[in-house]
């Protein structure tokens, strides 16, 4: 069976506190209507602080559309590569164990994919496939995932890297007044992060089976607006409710692998905003605490979108405490409104005196 393997996670240098985003916002959009109500919103985000590719003063200029996305193609080249390596290492494979890449990403755009010029420049094979996802939004993270299941399901033996390079930063909008903008410039985080979905051996979450589910008729709920500046985030004040018509998605989904839902041993969810998590723990019947690595997340880093549930999941193997055979759920949600989820239970199969060398030779310890 398929198994995720320990994520890599990379925040960028450059710091911004909760005290510093409502300073500047009180600043820019001083006198607007909505800044009172925005500022409430960005204080209950929970989020301490948050990560970002440039410093706040730069970022807080708007260089124009096209320079944004020559520095996402320059940020997401400087910094993938560490966290790629660091994600191989971490599964005991090489670049030329990977028969496909996932990269997903809402921040920027290239084509070719950043998988081309990882293939070029990292050692990966030629015939690795590539996949390359890009409009899901925050619910990437779920999907990139749940393909790479399935891919392995296809190719028992294949070996499946998932990149997520969100750099949320580059999408701030100095000039919309709107709560959702307002609301996303005190949420989201930069971040970039990768992991390993092995067709057979490793040690991680095997996945043992996933589900899609989207609302109906909320595709405007969560949207970007594409502009001359670039992409516009708008929220609708309707998505912090979205957890109950979901929640029975996720029981259904758990019962089906006969399992309850409201009593496994691992939740690997989306932290899209304290209410998300909240609601959803009240409509799953699981205690506030059972969430604590995405609530982690949001505090330390903000929103990271595809990236939350690879940093969360990356929480969970820090903590060094789930034993083989422990159930759990990964949920990641997005425009759509979808949501992407999986199930699976704990495996650890590698021996303790192996140390894997990323060029492919696994050496004994003493």
């Amino acid at each position: 069976m398929p198994t995720l393997c320990k994520p890599s996670v990379s925040v960028p240098e450059y710091v911004v506190t909760m005290e510093e985003t409502l300073e500047s916002a009180r600043r820019l959009h001083a006198g607007k209507p909505q800044l009172p109500l925005a500022l409430r919103l960005i204080r209950n985000t929970g989020v301490r602080k948050r990560h970002i590719v440039r410093p706040l003063e730069e970022t807080l200029r708007h260089p124009g559309f096209e320079e944004r996305n020559r520095i996402y193609e320059i940020e997401s080249k400087k910094r993938c590569p560490e966290v790629v390596e660091q994600a191989l290492a971490n599964a005991r494979l090489a670049a030329r164990d990977i028969d496909a890449i996932i990269y997903v990403s809402c921040t920027g755009f290239l084509m070719p994919s950043l998988t081309a010029w990882l293939i070029n420049n990292m050692g990966f094979r030629s015939d690795a496939r590539q996949i390359p996802i890009a409009q899901l939004g925050c619910a990437a993270g779920g999907a990139a995932i749940n393909r790479a299941h399935d891919f392995c399901m296809a190719y028992p033996e294949g070996n499946v890297l998932i990149v997520s390079c969100e750099l949320c930063s580059l999408c701030y909008q100095p000039g919309d007044d709107g709560v959702g903008s307002l609301l996303s410039d005190g949420l989201f985080g930069d971040a970039v992060a990768a992991a390993v979905v092995r067709g057979s051996g490793g040690t991680g979450m095997v996945l043992e089976r996933n589900a899609s589910y989207l609302i109906p008729n909320t595709e405007e709920w969560i949207s970007y607006a594409v502009r001359a500046t670039g992409f516009h985030f708008q929220l609708d004040r309707r998505v912090p409710g979205t957890m109950e018509p979901l929640a029975p998605v996720l029981r259904e989904l758990a019962a089906d692998h006969g399992w309850d839902v409201g009593n496994l041993d691992f939740y690997i969810i989306h932290a899209g905003g304290p209410r998300i998590l909240d609601d959803l723990s009240k409509f799953l019947g699981v205690d506030y605490d059972a969430f604590r690595h995405s609530r982690a997340t949001l505090t330390e880093y903000g929103n990271i979108a595809s990236a939350v549930v690879l940093e969360a999941l990356r929480s969970l193997f820090d903590e060094d405490a789930t034993l083989p055979g422990a159930t759990g759920v990964i949920a990641g949600f997005g425009p759509g409104i979808t949501a992407e989820m999986a199930v699976g239970s704990w495996i650890a199969d590698a021996p303790k005196n192996l140390e894997f060398n990323p060029k492919g030779r696994v050496a004994t310890l003493p």
